[in-house]
């Protein structure tokens, strides 16, 4: 019997590319047709190059207007029906709620997985009221609702916003761990390099970083420097603009890096990673740096605490406490070379223990092949 199809949805083909490959390469050794669908970026013809069949779908990623939406059921149903799709496999929030409806109408299964609550769910007001009624609505038609952390799957469960029964645990979108190998650089070289790698919004603790960088200079930390890798992202309510960015490299001895393609290259010049998010699905960010045996510090919040165990692979702060993390950051400071060594490797260890994209690979394929064999 020959190999159905298979459609991988997204909000940005950038995406697929850096988050998907790896699942890519395993869905297509198993033989299945693939259909990358998302919106048209610079990483749509690398897809391309790749061998991969590529869709375009227009998604205003930042629009809440109920009309363009409606219209976005009706362009995923349309495009759905006319590639002859067996299965689909969602990503992020507009897809998930209005691709699955639009699947619902030409009757295609689905598979959602919830990489993240976004800054819709970090607070309580009327988009996240919507959002939840929209997830409540559309998830009634998936098959599985894959979600990166037991927190996230609680929330959703709790609120009734999805079916237990429907529901399964992924550790992430899972890291290459043969890619992902440590370096021989020594952990404690001056200047020791605090990294922080993320889209540039508050609500990753952006600003929570920077005060803390301030508050080590202030008192006599001058063998540190702290850095900065990830791109301005305007569209977010919470983005950090240009201007901000230029007084923090004016004025707090900030470097920023802006945007590489190759992050371990960065990582592992680094001698500690930290990301004092609010809350996350489940940190690619802290994967690939624990996966590189690099010491990392993030806060105590869902997606960033599965990841580190205190003390062992690194520290945990307080959400939003600059100052507390400030004080991690003095702690990390103060270990020598074979502790900040040891503490590396432990973290390497439960990346391949607990993480290893293998993992992730593994129940995709086994819940696609119990929804096409119609069990």
């Amino acid at each position: 019997m020959s190999k159905k199809t298979i459609a991988i949805v997204i909000n940005t083909s950038w995406n697929i590319y850096n988050f998907r490959l790896g699942l890519l390469d395993a869905l297509r050794d198993e033989g299945y047709r693939l259909l990358l669908i998302a919106p048209r970026d610079d990483y749509s013809q690398k897809l391309m190059d790749l061998g991969f069949e590529y869709h375009e779908i227009k998604i205003n990623n930042k629009g809440t207007n109920p009309f363009q939406d409606l219209l976005l059921v009706w362009r995923f149903s349309r495009l759905y029906k006319k590639l002859n799709i067996d299965v689909i496999l969602h990503y992020t929030i507009k897809p998930n709620i209005y691709g699955t409806l639009g699947a619902k109408l030409v009757g295609i299964p689905v598979i959602n997985n919830v990489s993240g609550l976004g800054t819709v769910f970090l607070n309580d007001g009327l988009s996240s009221k919507i959002a939840r009624l929209l997830y409540r609505f559309s998830f009634k038609y998936a098959h599985k609702v894959f979600f990166q952390n037991p927190h996230d799957r609680k929330l959703f469960v709790d609120k009734s916003l999805v079916k237990q029964v429907q529901t399964d645990l992924l550790p992430g979108s899972g890291v290459n761990t043969i890619h992902y190998k440590p370096s021989t650089n020594n952990l404690k070289a001056e200047p020791f390099v605090f990294l922080f790698v993320a889209r540039l919004i508050k609500d990753k603790g952006i600003v929570e970083f920077i005060d803390a960088a301030k508050e080590l200079l202030a008192h006599g930390e001058n063998h540190v420097e702290f850095w900065l890798l990830g791109d301005l992202y305007l569209i977010n309510p919470t983005a950090i603009n240009q201007e901000q960015l230029d007084e923090w490299v004016k004025t707090s001895a900030i470097k920023y890096l802006g945007h590489v393609d190759d992050v371990a290259s960065v990582m592992n010049q680094a001698g500690c990673i930290v990301l004092p998010s609010y809350r996350e699905g489940l940190s690619r960010v802290l994967l690939e740096a624990a996966a590189l045996a690099k010491p990392i510090i993030t806060t105590n919040v869902p997606g960033c605490m599965d990841v580190v165990d205190d003390g062992i692979n690194g520290f945990l702060c307080e959400v939003k406490n600059s100052l507390d993390l400030s004080i991690q950051m003095k702690k990390m400071l103060a270990l020598d070379s074979h502790q900040l060594q040891a503490m590396g490797k432990k973290g390497r260890a439960k990346i391949e223990n607990e993480f290893d994209e293998e993992i992730v690979f593994k129940q995709y394929l086994l819940v696609i092949e119990e929804l096409l064999e119609g069990k």
